[in-house]
């Protein structure tokens, strides 16, 4: 058995390679246990793999620093003479090799559970698209899907459509693809997933300018799929789903949209609700705001043509965007006072610039982007989930859920005293009590060192009433501000938003789950609502690791086999029993309590007001990427 397919047509084109100088470039400047595994897929030198393997590791371990400058020098020649040279007859690795590879790579055993994700994931295996599977039945030419939404997700669905032989069309709101990345513009907007794993794995992208991404080059990103899958064609901008009502009668769901014209109605067979959980922002509810004579915005809805320069500007909020825009804007603003509601724990990070020469080797040496995503990922993923799993027998529950996570606890802790040794003041109002990963966590680009500055201020009294021109905290303090900027997060609780979705009996979707309390089937479906499927559902979201990009790959795939298995029995609708519904959903809070974020202390917005877990999945990646490889048909009923 093998697992890596030959040279593609692409790589052979570019071997030998010809530019020796860039070459050289990049094997100099090129990530070593990359190196390493591109040289075994050609070579399958497995003795010069061994050499390798006691150096090799985590990216925040030692190892590394101790291999002999001999051997990497040794390494980088080898590599040099393969690449310069006609190509072999063929890259194919067995099984075994694969494997071992991957183990030498991370410095810990891969065993065989993610072998198949990773396959996938890390583009070491090409996807083959449906319509050219054999066996498979084509889907009816009048099988109709909507689309809600153009983002990550809603992109995503319209390929593997595409792909699969379904008739599609997608309906944005705004007016241009990107969903969040096209809507959040603040300054220092970013992403917390490495930068060589934030991509679709069939579209991996070589160009990122630092290995934590920063927003508009997500959008860029977002632009160029568009254009090559030629998506904009299947999309519907500036208009907006309002309704989905399901005709029992015709087994047909009716779209009720609105742009600049009024209403129409839309006819589909199935509808993939793709809206995403982050585009629902609103100012808070804080007395006097309606007052204030300045400049209020949220950083979802940033307006660059305010001149924050010189100044007075209140952040509120000091969550994921708030650590990101308080650096990014500090340096211009006269005063910036940052008010606190809540503590976080803060990751240290920095926004590292990639090389010329490491651009080069993911454009130009075959093999290198899918191994260089794969250590970014695996380090980022599910060897994370440790740290969110509570040990009964840990005795400090009241700082932390087991050994590990202690320790992850004393490594912030370290950063906290390193940054802030010389302020007791801020250190003992930026410590929080609960225990690291108990809600999302913040990366620190800067976030500490701001908090330094001579020009900022934190407020931790909280918010008593905003006047015209100031704000005015509950300890009494009247604050000067100009500018408000709102950092406080977007409402995900009410997870399908302001759309009315009507299913069978006149079921109302939103009325079941309230404002705060989503339930599906494997995070997807739901009994009732007919080809209704939802992504970044309930309880799918990886809070423990990863990226968001991963999950959606996964349901996507999910509703496509769904889709298929439809078309495969000669079926007009399918739905979950309310029996696997009720089984999951069961099993889900009794997993969730075994985790860090049921933790008495984790007050987060992955909770409801009863305490209820309702956004994280309480499962590793490579658990739920293996529940949804197709339908388990018993769990579902068709018509």
């Amino acid at each position: 058995m093998t697992h890596s397919s030959s040279i593609s047509a692409q790589e052979a084109l570019s071997l030998p390679i010809t530019d020796h100088a860039a070459l050289r470039q990049a094997l100099a400047e090129g990530d070593i246990p990359t190196l390493l595994m591109v040289l075994i897929q050609f070579t399958g030198d497995e003795a010069f793999l061994n050499q390798f393997a006691p150096f090799i590791g985590s990216p925040y371990d030692d190892r590394l620093s101790r291999l002999p400058a001999e051997l990497a020098d040794q390494l980088r020649e080898r590599l040099f003479a393969v690449l310069t040279q006609a190509p072999p007859a063929s890259d194919v690795v067995s099984a075994d090799l694969m494997k071992k590879m991957m183990s030498v790579d991370v410095g810990e055993p891969v065993t065989d559970e993610f072998i198949p994700l990773l396959m996938e994931q890390m583009g070491f295996e090409k996807p083959v698209p449906r319509s050219t599977l054999p066996n498979r039945p084509l889907p009816p030419t009048d099988f109709k899907v909507i689309v809600i939404g153009a983002g990550l997700t809603g992109l995503l669905a319209g390929i593997k459509l595409s792909e699969a032989g379904y008739s599609y069309q997608t309906i944005e709101k705004n007016h241009d693809i990107g969903g969040t990345w096209l809507e959040n513009i603040y300054p220092g907007v970013g992403v917390d997933t490495p930068s060589h794993f934030y991509s679709y794995s069939f579209e991996l992208n070589p160009d990122w300018s630092h290995y934590v991404p920063v927003g508009s080059e997500m959008q860029n990103y977002l632009l160029r799929v568009a254009e090559k899958y030629d998506l904009r064609r299947n999309i519907i901008f500036n208009t907006r789903v309002l309704s989905c009502e399901y005709d029992e009668r015709n087994k047909l769901w009716r779209v009720t949209v609105e742009d600049a014209n009024g209403q129409r109605v839309l006819e589909a067979n199935a509808v993939i609700n793709a809206h995403g959980p982050v585009n629902r922002w609103a100012l808070p509810n804080i007395p006097g705001l309606d007052e204030f004579r300045g400049v209020a915005m949220h950083t979802a809805n940033w307006n660059p043509a305010v001149d924050l320069k010189g100044k007075r500007v209140a952040l509120i909020g000091t969550g994921a965007s708030g650590a990101q825009v308080g650096p990014a804007v500090a340096p211009d603003v006269a005063h910036l006072t940052v008010f606190q509601r809540s503590k976080h724990w803060v990751m240290p990070n920095v926004r590292i610039p990639v090389t010329d020469g490491v651009k080069w080797a993911l454009r130009h040496i075959p093999h290198y982007a899918p191994w260089f995503r794969f250590r970014a990922y695996w380090f980022a993923a599910d060897g994370l989930f440790a740290n969110v799993q509570i040990d009964p027998n840990w005795p400090h529950q009241d700082r932390s859920v087991s050994a590990h996570n202690d320790g992850i606890r004393e490594y912030c802790l370290a950063n906290l005293r390193h940054q802030l040794g010389d302020r007791p003041d801020l250190l003992e109002k930026l410590t929080p009590d609960y225990p690291v990963f108990a809600k999302r966590i913040v990366m620190d680009i800067g976030w500490l060192a701001m908090m330094k500055r001579d020009n900022v201020s934190l407020e931790v009294g909280g918010i008593e009433r905003i006047t015209p021109n100031a704000i005015v905290t509950r300890d009494g303090k009247t604050v000067p501000v100009d500018v408000m900027v709102f950092a406080t997060g977007f409402d995900v609780a009410r997870m399908i938003g302001s759309l009315r979705i009507i299913g069978r009996e006149g079921r109302n979707l939103g009325e079941e789950w309230g404002a705060e309390d989503a339930r599906a089937y494997l995070g997807v479906t739901v009994p009732g609502y007919p080809n209704f499927f939802l992504t970044t559902g309930p309880n799918s979201a990886p809070n423990h690791a990863g990226g968001q990009n991963i999950v959606s790959e996964t349901q996507i795939h999910y509703i496509i086999e769904c889709l298929d298995a439809l078309v495969t029995r000669q079926a007009r609708v399918m739905e979950p029993t309310q029996e696997a519904f009720t089984v999951f959903n069961e099993q889900v809070d009794k997993d969730l309590q075994k985790l860090i974020w049921t933790h008495p202390k984790a007050r987060s917005y992955y909770r409801n007001s009863k305490g209820r877990v309702f956004l994280s999945n309480p499962y590793r990646l490579v658990d739920y990427w293996s529940m949804t490889r197709a339908p388990k048909l018993g769990a579902f009923q068709f018509e």
